[in-house]
């Protein structure tokens, strides 16, 4: 059995993985993190190893008493990957990004992948069906187009995400939805076709917290997958373990 450990700003996801399938997931708070792997590791007595990824948030304290429970892997950008990396500034590439790209080798080897994890930023990541990863491209997500429209000008309010009934918003309300959320639908939209344009024969996946709210209005045919991350850190360290 293999720990997944993602941690968040604010939050850890848990998950614990017996080969491919995963057997227990769970969010909990930041501080929270050793008292629950504590508890973890009491109830599942066979993890043998685990990943920890975004290991900036948590202090070399915990790190290490995490080490001393399990074989502990540190993803980042020297970690061993189930792929050809062609990226520039490896150095700078999310822990989130290289696990999605992972996730999409398990589940969809020697294709050609976009995979579009639709978060607090949206990010686009396209690996060919030579098992290269090319990079792609990062833009703000829904909640940060709504942010940045309330503090940037001195009158648009702040709204809560909200599937606008009509293109053409009739108040300034209806229009900050409209320009926030078709903006946000038709980018994808467009970026899937530009992909294709190049790939006919690609495969789209579409994963994050937005995935669900976006994944009904989009035109493209779309894999919505909410574990993928979890799966793609557990396939690296599978990865790493059969080193």
């Amino acid at each position: 059995m293999n720990l997944i450990i993602d941690v968040g700003n604010s939050f850890v996801k848990l998950a614990i993985f017996d080969g491919d399938h995963i057997e227990h997931k769970e969010v909990v708070e930041l501080n929270l993190i050793l008292e629950r792997i504590k508890a973890i590791d009491y109830t599942y007595k066979h993890i043998k190893e685990a990943i920890v990824s975004s290991v900036g948030k948590l202090s070399k304290t915990d790190i290490n008493l995490i080490g001393e429970r399990f074989d502990l892997l540190i993803l980042n950008s020297e970690t061993k990957l189930p792929y050809a990396s062609l990226y520039k500034t490896p150095g700078t590439l999310g822990v989130d990004r290289i696990a999605l790209v992972s996730a999409s080798v398990k589940s969809y080897p020697d294709s050609n992948v976009l995979i579009i994890d639709a978060g607090t930023c949206i990010t686009y990541d396209f690996i060919n069906n030579k098992n290269e990863y090319l990079g792609g491209a990062i833009s703000p997500g829904l909640r940060m187009r709504y942010k940045s429209l309330n503090n940037l000008t001195a009158n648009l309010p702040l709204l809560d995400t909200e599937l606008p009934n009509n293109i053409i918003g009739n108040s300034t309300e209806a229009s900050i939805h409209s320009g926030v959320v078709y903006g946000v639908l038709k980018e994808i939209d467009g970026v899937i076709e530009a992909y294709k344009a190049n790939y006919s024969d690609l495969t789209v996946i579409l994963t994050g917290g937005d995935s669900n709210f976006l994944s009904k209005q989009l035109k493209s045919s779309i894999f919505a997958t909410p574990n993928f991350l979890l799966e793609g850190l557990n396939f690296i360290l599978q990865f790493n373990s059969n080193e």
